[in-house]
């Protein structure tokens, strides 16, 4: 296994905030799988879903994956939230490194994306009752392609950090 760090979990968990928080520490970059995404297409994710679709997207997921496993190295990964929902992906991220969920309730995602536009999955009426389907549906696929979870509900980003490198015995 290669000596990377690979932040996952739905979406308002904290994976870039924490990842900074990681980076800093270790001194290694922050990778960030959507940022990757966004810059190779040219476009914003919220673009490439209107005008390709999701599943576009996804495949587009899968090789940034392929050129991280090649390329990364003592690096923290941020990746976006639907990305371990492929069985492709949650094998390359587990072949990348040490696999870290970042678990959080639906309280907080609402609270922290509370006006956000730039979600595609979370555009739209009933929010809150998309939320919990979304993390019911994708909580036991996180937790199948970690090698941690950590809960971040109530915690402040250094100490979630400090608990992952410590963790990760980093």
């Amino acid at each position: 296994m290669k000596k990377n760090l690979i932040l996952i979990g739905f979406m308002g968990a904290g994976k870039t905030s924490v990842g900074q928080a990681i980076a800093e520490k270790l001194g290694w970059p922050l990778l960030d799988t959507d940022q990757m995404i966004e810059e190779a297409a040219g476009m914003t994710i919220t673009r490439i879903f209107a005008e390709q679709g999701e599943t576009a997207f996804r495949e587009t997921e899968t090789a940034v994956l392929k050129q991280l496993l090649q390329e990364a190295s003592e690096a923290v990964v941020s990746v976006g939230g639907g990305l371990p929902l492929r069985e492709e992906n949650r094998r390359l991220l587990g072949m990348m490194g040490q696999v870290v969920f970042l678990q959080v309730k639906p309280e907080t995602v609402l609270d922290r994306l509370k006006g956000n536009t730039t979600r595609p999955l979370l555009s739209g009426d009933h929010v809150e009752e998309r939320v919990q389907e979304l993390l019911a549906y994708r909580n036991p696929i996180y937790r199948e392609a970690a090698h941690l979870a950590v809960d971040v509900d109530g915690k402040e980003v250094s100490r979630i950090a400090e608990e992952i490198i410590r963790e990760a015995g980093l």
